[in-house]
Parts: C-alpha cells; structure tokens; sequence
C-alpha cells in the first residue's frame, strides 16, 4: 500500500500554478502528478492511500512556547482549494480531523500488515521517525529506514524543534548535532534524559507532543517513564 502525502502535493501544485489564469490547469497538474507517482509502483502494490489535513490539530493544545505554525506568512497558493478539492474528487483523498495528515499516514503505517508493507510517499522529514520503506517522489529515491534509527530521529527532532513549524529547539543545534548527541545512546530513556537535559523538562515534554506523530488514534506523547498500557506508544 502506497501512503501518499497529499498536502505537499496540493502545495507543490498549487505554487507551480501561480500564474495560470485556469484552474483546469492546475487540475491537470495534479493529475499528471498523481499518475506518475503511481505509474512507479504500478503492479507491485495493492493500492493507495491519499491524506489531505482537515479542520483542527491537536498541537495546538500543547504549543505553550510559541504558536504551533504560527510563523507561517508565505500567502497559500490562489488554487490551494480547488486542488484539494480534486484530490478529494477524483483521486479519493481522505481528510483528517484534529490531527494532520502525516498522523493519519503515521497510523496506517504503523498498522498491522499481511503480506505488504506499507510505503511512504512524501518528501517530509518529519516522516524520519516511522520505521519502513519511504519515497521520496521529487528525488525519485526510495529508502529504508531501521527501528533504532527512526527512534533516534524522532528524539534529535525533539532537540532540533522545527523552524518550519514554529517549534522551537536549542539554539544553534541542527539535525546533524542533535543526532550525534543522542546516536550513542543505550535506549530510549537514555535519548529522553538527553532531550532533558538540552531542553528542561516542560521544554522537552512540550517538543515532544509537538513532533511525535501518532502511531494509534487519538495518541498522546508520553515519557518512557510513564508508560504502562498498550495505549501508548513504545519504541
């Protein structure tokens, strides 16, 4: 099963079509662009899954440093509407509520699979911290990504934040630093106590919920330390 990034498609079309006077160009745009995407896996998967974001986030309840996306001032491209529209229309794209479309791919990746591993379509670094097999369909490049790497990904997105998303990490650090602080780690509490350490602990716990995507539905962030059912997510 192909998940597929809908968001970043409908911005990378809609600011390709800044200066068409139709929307039917932009609708055709998008159609040439979703069957290339599929025309790589053509045959090989059962199908796909397209995800657009919806109304609500539930970031929004935990940004307390600075207002999650608030730093986004780049105007949204003319026909931003009606391509979603079409994804929605012609192409089946699902649209999330209260949580974004990478939480929904998140959880379909994470899922229980049969006989075919899900992939990953997006050119998203935050996709880093699922575990599996991605694509990055600018680049054309598909790759792996390991349990114990995407673990610590997800841990230096913590350190880092995200610039892009209004998160704020530490100053000064980037994704190659972060990483190296948190490479050499035993396990996942030796990685958290790190964050910790860079961060403070209403910092770190704060980044965390902010970055981490959803594994289940519903799915909050929290600490190795504290948890205790299969509500939560383990690494």
């Amino acid at each position: 099963m192909l998940l597929i990034d809908g968001d970043i498609i409908a911005y990378r079309v809609g600011y390709a079509c800044e200066d068409e006077e139709s929307v039917l160009f932009a609708y055709n745009s998008a159609d040439v662009f979703m069957e290339n995407l599929l025309a790589v896996y053509a045959g090989m998967l059962s199908g796909y899954e397209l995800y657009l974001t919806g109304e609500g986030n539930f970031r929004h309840d935990f940004a307390v440093t600075a207002p999650y996306k608030g730093n986004r001032t780049r105007p949204k491209p003319k026909y931003l509407q009606e391509i979603r529209e079409h994804l929605i229309q012609q192409w089946g794209a699902m649209v999330t509520v209260g949580e974004e479309a990478d939480d929904a791919i998140a959880i379909a990746a994470s899922a229980p699979f049969s006989t075919e591993y899900p992939i990953i379509a997006s050119i998203d670094k935050d996709f880093h911290q699922i575990a599996g097999t991605h694509y990055n369909f600018v680049t054309d490049e598909e790759y792996y990504i390991d349990e114990e790497t995407a673990v610590k990904k997800l841990y230096a997105q913590m350190i880092t934040g995200d610039a892009v998303d209004n998160i704020v990490g530490v100053d000064g650090l980037g994704a190659v630093g972060a990483y190296d602080l948190v490479h050499g780690a035993r396990n996942e509490m030796d990685m958290w106590d790190i964050v910790r350490d860079q961060l403070g602990d209403d910092r770190a716990l704060e980044n965390a919920r902010l970055v981490f995507l959803r594994r289940k539905a519903g799915q909050i962030w929290v600490p190795p330390t504290e948890r205790d059912s299969e509500d939560v997510w383990h690494a």
